[in-house]
């Protein structure tokens, strides 16, 4: 298997599941992205696919579609989504190496450009050690 922009977890993968079963028979799954919004400048963003684009990063896992949007990559290069249930609320959460800060509310972060450099040295060092 080729590398992933993202990954995700069994929670997040049967949440896309849900939302896809829930949502008519155009639904293939969701897209996630990022824009600028929120005090810390950044939010993270979701919506529905019912038409993919071949533009986007596909990452799939039980079943479950997620496209990448390409504006996105570099900030979302070796985040992992999930989605978690508490008793105050529930949705989808990132755990991204590439974020720097987020706002006190948890509505926005700030990003940074994945390193390239870095990523590359990590890889080489990994296939050096299996």
């Amino acid at each position: 298997m080729g590398f992933q922009v993202m990954t995700m977890t069994d929670a997040a993968a049967q949440r896309v599941r849900a939302i896809v079963d829930s949502s008519g028979p155009d639904a293939q799954g969701v897209r996630v992205g990022i824009k600028k919004g929120g005090c810390a400048g950044m939010e993270y963003t979701i919506e529905l696919v019912t038409v993919p684009s071949a533009k986007d990063d596909l990452i799939e896992r039980d079943g479950a579609k997620v496209w990448v949007d390409p504006a996105a990559v570099l900030y979302l290069l070796g985040t992992e989504m999930d989605f978690e249930t508490t008793k105050l609320r529930s949705g989808f959460t990132f755990s991204n190496p590439n974020q720097t800060s987020a706002c006190g509310c948890g509505e926005s972060v700030e990003l940074k450009a994945a390193d390239l450099a870095e990523l590359a040295r990590q890889k080489e060092v990994a296939a050096s050690v299996g």
